[in-house]
């Protein structure tokens, strides 16, 4: 996998996860700028998801087994989506700090993702 793509988008992750406990800290919803970011961030996860389907396709193998390697990237494409339309029904500070559990959650799916395709 790309090591670039990977650190982008746990970095990005933990920077919508601050942001977003920032606002949950303020006692304020979710935003349109929120959401924005929330975008940004699942472009990234979309990007690794085609990039690690693709590499599987060329024939490269992740070392802890292709099975996992790919929920755990599903996963961490459907993780912030999921958090974002949770927070669309709960519009208080609670809808925050769900978006910012889900920054927290994919940045770590990418160490784990990292770890099963180096081994």
């Amino acid at each position: 996998m790309l090591d670039v793509l990977t650190v982008a988008t746990g970095a990005a992750a933990l920077l919508l996860g601050a942001w977003c406990g920032w606002a949950a800290y303020r006692d304020q919803p979710t935003k349109d700028w929120h959401f924005i970011g929330m975008a940004v961030v699942t472009l990234l996860a979309l990007v690794q998801l085609i990039v690690g389907i693709v590499q599987l396709a060329r024939g490269e193998k992740p070392e802890q087994g292709t099975t996992i390697f790919v929920a755990y990237l599903l996963g961490a494409f459907a993780c912030v989506p999921a958090a974002g339309f949770m927070s669309l029904g709960e519009r208080s500070r609670w809808g925050s700090l769900t978006v910012a559990a889900s920054g927290v959650v994919l940045a770590v799916l990418e160490v784990r993702l990292y770890d099963i395709w180096r081994g």
